[in-house]
């Protein structure tokens, strides 16, 4: 009996430094096509698992060379799916797989999930929460500035195809809009090669942020976990927690399921993986901030939505997105937990050249930790916010609840840091 064709998903600008969407691919019996990132070198003797091809196209630099060469390389040897884990590149993926046929979410509802601006008039016109906001379109700011002027203050300054913490600042009067957006943009084109980058002014919301994990299939969501991001409160928004499943009062944690679920109709996003960014405006009502169409954190998710519901969400992602359904047949709504896990996320603490990072060989040996990823090294030049460099490490760990998790990133606080050269005066 012949064995049928393993299927085959081109996977857009993937860093191989995190491992879950290819050891998901693996477990899910798919082969991947890897586009690496442009700054990555991937060599061809040290393919992470699952991958059998490279494929360097620039993707960001050259949309429409990329789209041929895949219509190329589909002709001559077809792919069942094309997919990212790399927010800016969401779209793409989305046309790409219309054009050649493929399963996906269709560009407009990429767009929706990726572009701040659309994402807030769809939730909106659908009842939603969603806080009052402003578009800053165009090279003349003047009239999104008197508009936003007439906000309640303070606001938060965002780029409407931004991601990560990228340019992301409150602004505390109408006085400091003007220079706020000024440097919002004076980021955007340094970072996105966007001068007159579109941008969106949202009166700023109080409470606790939470990260939400959710898979969709054929229109219906299950939520696999509901994460804890701390309370940042700007003015650049560092991230540096991450734990789940957060402790809520059974009638706050079933209201953001309600919100999570109904903002994936009201932007269509009917299958695939979903990362949601939400705050609880004193305490209780959920206000979305983001809902990427992707698995978060390139890959973090997954280890920390797999580890609270037992759902394998890489290999369920990728059987979606070469048009199989998910081996669990899930139904809707919250996943019962199964366990807790976490993401420390080594905040930058400063800016310069790095001089030396403090406390991570220790965590490599931890039972706890699962994952030390290091992004930024000795020499690295990080530079201050608005701009966004990238956090120096994540830290994945294991508990046996949440309450451990917070121990342990307290421990965390005190024993990992990052320090700077001192700068040279002539």
């Amino acid at each position: 009996m012949t064995a049928l064709p393993r299927p085959t998903v081109v996977l857009l600008y993937q860093r191989t430094s995190l491992p879950w969407i290819f050891e998901g691919a693996a477990r899910a019996g798919i082969d991947v096509v890897l586009v690496p990132r442009p700054d990555e070198e991937v060599r061809a003797d040290r393919l992470p698992p699952a991958v059998v091809e490279l494929l360097p196209l620039d993707v960001e630099g050259d949309p429409a060379g990329a789209l041929e060469a895949l219509r190329k390389r589909h002709e001559a040897r077809p792919f069942q799916g094309v997919t990212t884990l790399y927010d800016p590149l969401v779209p793409f993926a989305a046309e790409a797989a219309e054009l050649l046929g493929l399963p996906g979410i269709g560009r407009d509802t990429a767009l929706g999930a990726q572009d701040k601006r659309v994402m807030r008039e769809r939730l909106t016109a659908a009842g939603l929460n969603v806080p009052r906001f402003v578009r800053i379109d165009g090279p003349d700011p003047e009239p999104g500035l008197a508009a936003a002027a007439e906000l309640d203050f303070p606001v938060v300054v965002k780029p409407a195809h931004g991601f990560s913490s990228l340019g992301v600042t409150r602004a505390d009067s109408p006085e400091a809009l003007r220079g706020t957006v000024a440097e919002v943009r004076r980021v955007c084109a340094a970072k996105l090669g966007a001068a007159d980058a579109a941008l969106v002014v949202e009166e700023y919301l109080d409470g606790p942020e939470f990260a939400v994990e959710s898979l969709a299939s054929g229109g219906r969501v299950r939520v696999l976990s509901v994460g804890y991001k701390g309370e940042p409160v700007g003015p650049y928004f560092e991230e540096s927690v991450y734990r789940a499943p957060a402790v809520l009062p059974e009638a706050v944690r079933d209201a953001v399921v309600r919100e999570v679920t109904a903002a994936h109709a009201a932007l269509g996003i009917a299958d695939g993986p979903t990362h949601t960014e939400l705050r609880l405006r004193g305490g209780t009502r959920p206000y979305l901030l983001e809902m990427g169409a992707r698995i978060g954190g390139s890959g973090v998710s997954h280890y920390v939505a797999s580890h609270v519901s037992g759902v394998d969400l890489a290999a369920e992602a990728l059987r979606i997105a070469v048009g199989g359904a998910p081996a669990g047949g899930y139904g809707e709504g919250l996943a019962e937990p199964v366990g807790a896990a976490a993401n420390y996320i080594v905040p930058c603490g400063g800016h310069g050249r790095i001089s030396a990072v403090h406390g991570l060989d220790a965590l490599r040996e931890d039972p706890r930790v699962d994952h030390v990823v290091q992004m930024l090294f000795p020499g690295d030049e990080v530079r201050p916010y608005p701009d966004f460099t990238g956090y120096p490490a994540f830290v994945l760990s294991r508990h046996g609840g949440t309450a451990e998790a917070e121990e342990f990133h307290a421990l965390l606080d005190r024993s990992v840091r990052v320090d700077y050269a001192e700068e040279e005066t002539a």
